[in-house]
């Protein structure tokens, strides 16, 4: 009996070790996978998206950021004070809720928040204030809206879910501002589409300093960063981070675009 109850000891523990290193290097749960939900969506910008350039992102020029005509506003439960700029999400009519006459069953289609769709408090939540919380909706672009819509409709019911981003090229910034308030706008990013932190450090230094998010997807630091090369350090939504060294090069001036090499 002795030989066994050695075994047996020996076993509890080399269990009890492995659940001790369990304990101490916890593994990272894998992300949830995105679920269908309902909401609503209208139009706006007209049949060549030309009125929804800029927007509440701040992403200015649609077409030549590469968002292009596959995009929308986002209602404040869904915008999240700008934390979701950039996501993305496939749309589609939901037959089942919706009117035959107006819906086109069996199609998708991908779009990127770029916007902002405010609240109408004169309006009630099923009566044109189709934005106000706690309603999900998005106010899409017309030629997206009508991938999925018949136009004479207005508004369908649909269904939607977030999906990651697909973007050609890398990470792009744009700086404006002035000498201690320098804005960075953050575009082109892939995967989850937003970001959830970043931070700056100058050639001369190994220090990161955070930014905050100022409106967007814009980023600002009170710091005099003026003219030094720079690097960001950039974290999605997702929780990846990716460092983009020296990115803009000594003597940059404001209003100048950066791309990288680096993507999500």
């Amino acid at each position: 009996m002795a030989p066994a109850r050695f075994v047996a000891g020996m076993l509890l523990a080399a269990i009890g070790c492995v659940l001790s290193v369990a304990a101490d290097n916890p593994t990272t749960p894998s992300p949830q996978p995105f679920v269908w939900q309902k909401a609503h969506a209208t139009f706006y910008g007209g049949a060549d998206a030309s009125d929804t350039m800029g927007g509440a992102c701040g992403y200015g020029n649609l077409f030549s950021e590469g968002y292009g005509t596959r995009t929308a506003a986002l209602s404040t439960v869904l915008f999240n004070d700008g934390a979701s700029c950039g996501q993305c999400y496939k749309l589609a009519c939901d037959r089942k809720r919706a009117d035959p006459l107006f819906c086109k069953p069996g199609v998708t289609v991908t779009v990127t928040a770029t916007n902002f769709c405010p609240p109408n408090d004169v309006l009630p939540n099923d009566n044109g204030g189709w934005c106000n919380p706690p309603r999900p909706h998005f106010d899409m672009a017309q030629p997206a809206w009508e991938k999925i819509g018949v136009y004479k409709g207005g508004i369908i019911p649909i269904m939607y879910q977030r999906v990651p981003c697909v973007k050609r090229g890398g990470v792009r910034f744009i700086i404006n501002g002035h000498e201690y308030f320098n804005l960075v706008l953050v575009s082109n990013v892939a995967a989850a589409g937003s970001i959830e932190s970043m931070d700056v450090k100058t050639s001369d230094s190994d220090e990161w300093i955070p930014m905050a998010r100022n409106w967007g997807a814009n980023w600002h630091s009170l710091a005099n960063l003026t003219g030094k090369m720079l690097s960001f350090r950039l974290t999605n939504s997702d929780g990846h981070t990716l460092v983009f060294n020296d990115v803009v090069p000594k003597g940059w001036n404001f209003g100048q675009s950066f791309a990288s090499k680096l993507q999500f």
